[in-house]
């Protein structure tokens, strides 16, 4: 009775947290509500910023906010013309550099977004630099950290399930950890690699939308790709190959050109 309860609720959540990805229309699993993924995101950046230290260059400063600013606008703009604003429902934008050596950026839930100046020689210009900012809002406007917790969530659940089912039998730690190393090849990394892929295609659209030349991106990437050192095959990375990732680019290039007006 309670193995079968547990099934019929994890298949109502299953059907009930089914949403779509905004521009590709990806059907995705998402039962964790912004109302709680939001504000934790912004308590987490609040203390980020606060430790910083932020960038005292005045110019590089305002590269990162105008790009923040103007895609953001972009985004905006773009889904209040087709009556889709409450997709941004929540969403307070803000754009920091923080001076630390690590080539990375990111966007939280809710369109905070953090840039290091370890990335700076790589993106170049203010045109290199939207390709990044694209890509992290597009992470944000497509939910993926909303996605990924649901998909933990399930996982757990899944082991839960199994564990139940197999509590007496004598193969019980052997199919656990085989649950374990499965679930997170066959299915957790390959959606890792699926969200950067569309942030990939998205962010092409939404810096397109903004102005700026998404052809920057293939350049940017192979900056990128050329200082990366050794890195484990794509099965077992969060990313896709270097390879693949500027293939797809150029696949959704004639899409984001579509959006580019100088």
């Amino acid at each position: 009775m309670k193995k079968t309860f547990i099934l019929s609720m994890a298949t109502a959540l299953l059907i009930a947290g089914c949403s779509t990805v905004p521009l590709t229309g990806r059907r995705q699993l998402n039962i964790v509500p912004d109302a709680q993924v939001m504000p934790e995101s912004a308590a987490s950046y609040a203390e980020v910023v606060k430790a910083g230290p932020l960038s005292s260059n005045g110019q590089q400063t305002q590269m990162v906010k105008r790009a923040g600013q103007r895609i953001s606008a972009a985004v905006e703009q773009y889904f209040k013309e087709r009556g889709q604003s409450d997709v941004l429902d929540g969403f307070a934008w803000e754009f920091n550099l923080i001076d630390e050596d690590t080539p990375n950026a990111w966007c939280m839930p809710g369109g905070k977004v953090a840039f290091y100046t370890g990335i700076l020689p790589y993106t170049q210009d203010e045109t290199g630099i939207a390709v990044v900012m694209g890509h992290e809002i597009a992470h944000a406007v497509a939910r993926h950290s909303n996605e990924r917790i649901s998909l933990q969530m399930l996982q757990q659940g899944g082991g839960a399930f199994l564990s139940m089912f197999t509590s007496e039998s004598d193969y019980h730690a052997a199919l656990m950890q085989a649950y374990g190393l499965g679930s997170q090849i066959g299915a957790i990394l390959p959606y890792s690699r699926a969200h950067e892929s569309e942030a990939d295609r998205m962010g092409l659209i939404f810096m397109a939308m903004a102005g700026y030349n998404p052809e920057a991106a293939v350049g940017f990437w192979q900056r990128m790709a050329a200082a990366g050192g050794g890195k484990p095959p794509e099965f077992l990375s969060t990313h896709p190959s270097d390879n693949t990732r500027v293939q797809k680019l150029r696949e959704h290039m004639p899409e984001a050109l579509e959006y580019y007006r100088p």
